[in-house]
């Protein structure tokens, strides 16, 4: 048994052709299909206002008759029999085929006719679902009504609209248990637009070249528009600045006079240089440092403010005759006078040579030259500067080694004198060879004594009172000697002096103390000399390789160069700029 699916209702918004219909509310509320009677007339109302046959074309009439196929009117040996009947068959065929094209109604009138009908919203969605499930390429609901009543098949009978319920029904089924959710069925859109149907105008060999001729047309007027735009763009942007610059420089801009010269600071020669000093002393190497600093000083303030000072270099470049580009205005502060400095001033430093090169410029050339020179004076005051605290430095502790040697050498002698007057001995070697002769003559003296003792002890009755005088005198040459050994070592306790030793030893460490001091002293004062002579002498000068001379023509501005330089400049500037807006646009674009 099979029970009859429960449909949902739906409020359709009927367009105005539905509502215009006069029985659009009984088939409303019937839900039922016209009946065959309604059909009969709409479509004999169709057929009586359908329109005259459509001519045909020139292709078409072309496609029809018979093609030229290279063999003229030269028959073919087996078509010779059936050309009649083939050629009947053929004309039979196509006038069968202009009478149906002729009789049969066209499309817009059939779904003018559908239209007419007043059919609900519900029927045209169910015709088009039946439309789509049998595969009909239907363009709207009308037109699927139209495709389902050619192919014979009525989509507002019960059994059709039973089998499309039972299909949908069982394809939710599928997708919901597929997804794991209900399939929602929505009421779908009517729309009221006219299919979007291909021309039925053939276009001719005439037409077509006439299309294509107005493409080129439009083609070539668009690309005329735009190189005109690009030329407006260039002469705006790129032309019109290179042609104020370039009356600039030739009419306007004052004459400037430059003045080239070139110097090297040189370095003395020392007598003592070795090693690596010795390997760069007559390279640029050497004097790098102070050639960097001097270059570094021309480029000054101080160097700008002391050639204003000097020689006027505010007042010369606030010459009104100077152009309004080129010109100081009065009253200009330092910062302005400072950038035309380095404009007007530019030195540069090859330090494979060690030269610096010095360009001048100024509206007179008089005043070109004497800013250079002034310039070259300040260099050559500060190369002398450099090394002018260094000698000092050097000088100054000359002097104070030599003083201080001096100093303990003078200490040392008084020392050695204090120790003569306080021991009494004005020289320890020769006292101690003085009692060394008294020693060795007193020794000779009692060895003679004691030779003649032991003569007289031979005797076998000596003389007695002979005997005790010779004991007599070797019992005092040996105090004697046991004396003068003791001046020699042990000293004069009486007077309270030390030995000899170490009179000589006090004597010795004194005279050493004070020949030593007599000998730095001395390399103090030949240090002090040689610093002397070095302070008076100059270790950095400043050599000129060429000297300032005056031009005759001007230098500057070069007009043409610059011109060039100025359109080169402005091109690159528009290409830049050019180029990142096609790159903005294209990344906005895309």
């Amino acid at each position: 048994m099979t029970t009859k699916p429960r449909v949902r209702k739906f409020r359709v918004r009927r367009s105005p052709a539905t509502r215009a219909a006069p029985d659009s509310g009984q088939s409303g509320r019937s839900g039922q299909a016209p009946g065959p009677r309604e059909a009969a007339q709409g479509q004999a109302q169709g057929q009586a206002q359908a329109r005259q046959p459509r001519q045909l074309n020139a292709m078409e009439e072309a496609a029809l008759e018979a093609q030229e196929d290279g063999f003229g009117a030269e028959p073919f040996p087996t078509a010779a029999a059936a050309g009649a009947t083939a050629g009947a068959d053929a004309k039979a065929a196509r006038a069968t085929r202009a009478a149906q094209v002729s009789a049969a109604p066209s499309r817009e009138e059939e779904l003018a006719a559908i239209r007419k009908e007043g059919l609900t919203g519900r029927q045209l969605r169910m015709a088009r679902r039946v439309a789509a499930r049998h595969g009909l390429p239907a363009t709207s609901d009308y037109d699927a009504v139209r495709l389902l009543r050619r192919a014979g098949i009525d989509p507002f009978q019960r059994s059709t609209m039973l089998e499309l319920v039972s299909a949908e029904g069982e394809a939710g089924a599928a997708s919901a248990k597929g997804k794991g959710g209900p399939a929602a069925q929505l009421p779908q859109v009517v729309g009221d637009k006219q299919p979007q149907l291909p021309s039925k105008d053939v276009m001719d060999a005439a037409s077509r070249a006439k299309s294509i001729m107005e493409i080129q047309l439009d083609i070539a007027r668009r690309r005329r528009r735009k190189i005109l735009l690009l030329l407006t763009r260039l002469a705006f942007f790129v032309l019109l600045p290179t042609l104020i610059a370039g009356y600039y420089y030739f009419n306007i801009a004052t004459p400037m006079y430059a003045t080239r010269s070139e110097f090297i600071i040189q370095k003395a020669d020392a007598g003592g240089g070795s090693g690596l000093s010795g390997l760069f002393s007559g390279s640029g190497l050497a004097t790098s440092q102070d050639s960097i600093t001097v270059q570094s000083y021309l480029t000054s303030r101080d160097a700008m403010l002391r050639l204003d000072e000097e020689v006027g270099f505010k007042a010369h470049f606030s010459n009104p005759e100077i152009d309004p580009i080129q010109r100081l205005p009065e009253g200009a502060s330092n910062e302005d006078a400072y950038r035309l400095y380095k404009r007007n001033v530019k030195i540069g430093y090859d330090p494979s040579e060690g030269i610096i090169k010095m360009e001048v410029i100024a509206a007179d050339p008089e005043m070109s030259v004497r800013f250079s020179e002034a310039l070259i004076r300040y260099a050559e005051e500060r190369v002398d500067h450099l090394t002018q605290r260094k000698r000092e430095d050097q000088m100054k502790g000359a002097r104070e080694s030599y003083e201080e040697a001096e100093a303990k050498m003078l200490a040392a002698q008084q020392e050695v004198l204090r120790l003569q007057e306080e021991m009494g001995v004005l020289d320890a070697t020769s006292e101690s060879a003085a009692i060394m002769g008294q020693i060795n003559g007193f020794e000779v003296q009692l060895l003679e004594k004691k030779l003649q003792l032991a003569q007289l002890e031979a005797n076998p009755r000596p003389n007695q009172a002979r005997v005790e005088g010779v004991r007599g005198d070797i019992r005092r040459l040996e105090g004697v000697i046991a004396e003068l050994r003791a001046k020699l070592t042990e000293g004069d306790g009486a007077s309270g002096n030390g030995s000899l030793a170490a009179i000589q030893g006090k004597l010795a460490v004194a005279q050493t103390n004070m020949e030593t001091r007599i000998l730095l002293m001395q390399q103090a004062l030949q240090q002090l000399e040689t610093a002397r002579i070095e302070a008076n002498k100059q270790t950095r000068y400043l050599e000129l390789g060429v000297r300032p001379v005056a031009p005759d023509e001007a230098t500057y501005p070069r007009a043409l160069e610059n011109t060039i330089l100025a359109f080169l400049i402005f091109a690159g500037i528009y290409l830049m700029i050019s180029l990142t807006a096609s790159i903005l646009r294209e990344q906005i674009s895309s």
